[in-house]
């Protein structure tokens, strides 16, 4: 009797790498289809305002990707993100020192992740309760803190984190573009990291294979707190007002992107690499819909077939495989 072989690292790596050219190519056609659509878009000013769009989006997608690859996912990262702004604002206004606002608001954002990822790996809750219920909490405080009116009168120095230029680009793509190089090549060729696809692919068999499953989960947890609040603290910088309304429905948009991206809500596949080709092509579906003069609420509807259309493909695939 034959046993069948798991496929080799080489035969993954090829299949990601397929993944992510096809839908880079997809970012290309659509990008080219919107040229001819839209005289308006090739224009350096609607290239930076996309760009800067999905800046939080795909700065919260790195460290969603990694919980998802593991077999979870992150509800409350938009609430967070609102959250994380909205503190730091706050002690911005109160002390005037940029490095204690960060630290606040990044301090809150890691607190929200440390509460996710002990209710998951300690108290046994499933993903979807433990953040359903932090995004509930977080976003609360956050209009309890502020009373709903957005905090702004930021200084200049502040506000030149999210506004500013770097050799003629943006400071928050560049940013972006560190972030997103950065998570890429840890998930890829970092022990410590790779260690999600074994946990997302068969908890059981890495626990016995030694794997820490519980600390890689509270890691990527707590990354995810801290990523959410970074964004936020970006955003609040580029608009020059902490509102505890932003962020609202990130979370599944966010989803959607790193699974149309290639990774499984199964768990063990993914790269961030991917994730954000994901994010690219939201934003230039929000973009197209924006030039051509279309109206905003049907960007859900699109975002919420791609999300069951990517779904479904990956789940009819593992089924054929």
């Amino acid at each position: 009797m034959t046993t069948l072989e798991p496929p080799s690292p080489s035969v993954l790596k090829s299949l990601r790498a397929a993944r992510e050219m096809t839908l880079f190519a997809i970012v290309l056609l659509a990008g080219l289809l919107l040229k001819f659509a839209s005289p308006t878009f090739l224009t350096a000013i609607n290239i930076d305002t996309l760009l800067a769009g999905v800046v939080p989006e795909a700065i919260i997608a790195v460290s969603m990707t990694i919980l998802i690859v593991s077999g979870g996912f992150d509800l409350s990262v938009g609430s967070v993100m609102a959250l994380g702004g909205v503190i730091a604002g706050t002690l911005l206004k109160m002390e005037g020192s940029i490095a204690l606002a960060a630290l606040g608001g990044l301090g809150v954002g890691l607190a929200c992740g440390l509460i996710n990822g002990l209710v998951i790996t300690r108290a046994r809750v499933t993903p979807l309760i433990a953040t359903l219920g932090m995004m509930l909490v977080a976003r609360s405080l956050a209009l309890v803190k502020t009373q709903s009116i957005p905090v702004s009168g930021f200084p200049h120095s502040f506000r030149m984190l999210g506004q500013g230029h770097f050799l003629g680009i943006p400071v928050p793509i560049l940013v972006m573009a560190v972030t997103v190089m950065i998570g890429d090549l840890l998930l890829r060729h970092t022990r410590y990291l790779r260690q999600v696809y074994y946990i997302g692919g068969n908890e059981k068999a890495a626990r016995l294979s030694g794997i820490r499953v519980d600390a890689v989960r509270l890691f990527g947890y707590s990354l995810s707190g801290v990523l959410s609040a970074f964004a936020g603290i970006l955003l609040a910088s580029r608009l020059a007002s902490a509102s505890p309304t932003v962020g609202s429905q990130v979370e599944l948009r966010v989803i959607a992107a790193v699974v149309i991206g290639g990774a499984s809500l199964a768990g063990g596949e993914g790269t961030i690499l991917g994730a954000f080709l994901g994010v690219l092509l939201m934003g230039l579906i929000g973009n197209a819909i924006t030039l051509l003069g279309i109206s905003p609420y049907w960007q859900d509807t699109v975002t919420g077939a791609i999300l069951v259309a990517a779904v479904a493909f990956d789940m009819l695939t593992k089924r054929r495989g």
